[in-house]
């Protein structure tokens, strides 16, 4: 395995005994080359655990280990400088990752003067190769941010990541603020560079059918906590967690014949909150199926195939 995660937690003390359980016993494993699909709503912890996957979010414990080696508790300098090469992030604002004051050719150059390689010279032409290879023109160099499309800085933002050549990438809903038409060019365009230079991404995204689309794999997360991992497909079309389901019931169809036809089931209850959580299954005040066990005892994470895993009594 490229990326193993083990029982990551990474909580927020938010003061008065008060603690965020933003990603709450976390275990995903991610295969060489491979695209793991990460889905769930907002607030269940997806950014968060990419963020901590790639460095800029301290853990609060558990181990993440890279070619079978622990990443550091804590990132130092020298820890950016070495792991950089190996892990990079695609943000998911390309209107405010990129920064305005800086021209295309720094923005993406910097990831070398980080890891102090080579001269200006070398970085002029390497970051000309990686703007035409990101579908852009070389004399785009000299010009800022605010000249582009929203599309363009996300490529922009691929280019910078990519340059270092890394073998892991984690992309924060990288498609999520683009128009539906930039969306398709920028996922063929990672599609590309992953088959052609042999990259794993973990791919953090809210459209299930784009990650089923996509991804090898798919993992579902519900407020901090993965609860069923599996093939894209299978997933997909054969969902096991009542959560999974509801969330696949209340993705659109792109066929208007068939979305008007469907019958809709709206959610059940609120969504509890992250703060201190009480014991049990986290979706039991919304599941239809669930038992007096499910408010009382947590679900343990369980392979029910070779590839299928989840948490739930039910299984």
């Amino acid at each position: 395995m490229l990326v193993e995660v083990r029982n990551l937690k990474t909580h927020f003390d938010i003061g008065h005994n008060r603690v965020v359980h933003a990603v709450d016993g976390v275990s995903l494993n991610i295969a060489e080359n491979e695209i793991l699909g990460l889905v769930g709503e907002s607030g269940c912890g997806k950014s968060t655990l990419g963020k901590t996957l790639a460095g800029l979010q301290s853990k609060t414990s558990g181990d993440i280990l890279f070619r079978g080696k622990p990443l550091p508790e804590r990132y130092l300098r020298t820890d950016f400088q070495r792991l950089s090469t190996n892990i990079q992030m695609i943000f998911q604002d390309p209107y405010t990752s990129l920064n305005p004051r800086m021209t295309i050719q720094e923005i993406i150059s910097e990831p070398l003067r980080l890891q102090e390689a080579g001269g200006r010279s070398d970085y002029r032409e390497l970051v000309a190769q990686w703007l035409e290879r990101v579908g852009l023109k070389r004399d785009h160099a000299n010009r800022y941010p605010h000249e582009f499309s929203g599309g363009q800085r996300q490529r922009i933002g691929i280019a910078r990541a990519l340059i270092v050549k890394p073998r892991f990438v984690v992309c924060d809903e990288p498609i999520s603020a683009l128009d539906v038409s930039v969306q398709a060019q920028v996922i063929n365009l990672l599609q590309e560079l992953k088959d052609s230079l042999g990259l794993t991404l973990l791919f953090i995204a809210h459209d299930l059918s784009m990650v089923r689309y996509l991804c090898d794999r798919m993992a579902v997360m519900y407020l901090g906590s993965v609860v069923e991992e599996g093939p894209s497909e299978e997933v997909y079309f054969k969902p096991k967690h009542p959560y999974t389901r509801m969330l696949i019931a209340s993705n659109p169809v792109a066929d208007p014949h068939r979305e008007k036809a469907r019958a809709h089931q709206p959610p059940q209850g609120e969504i509890p909150s992250p703060i201190n959580p009480a014991p049990g299954c986290r979706f039991a005040d919304r599941c239809p199926e669930a038992s007096s066990r499910c408010r009382q005892e947590t679900p343990v994470p369980k392979f029910i195939d070779e590839q299928r895993m989840i948490a739930c009594h039910l299984y």
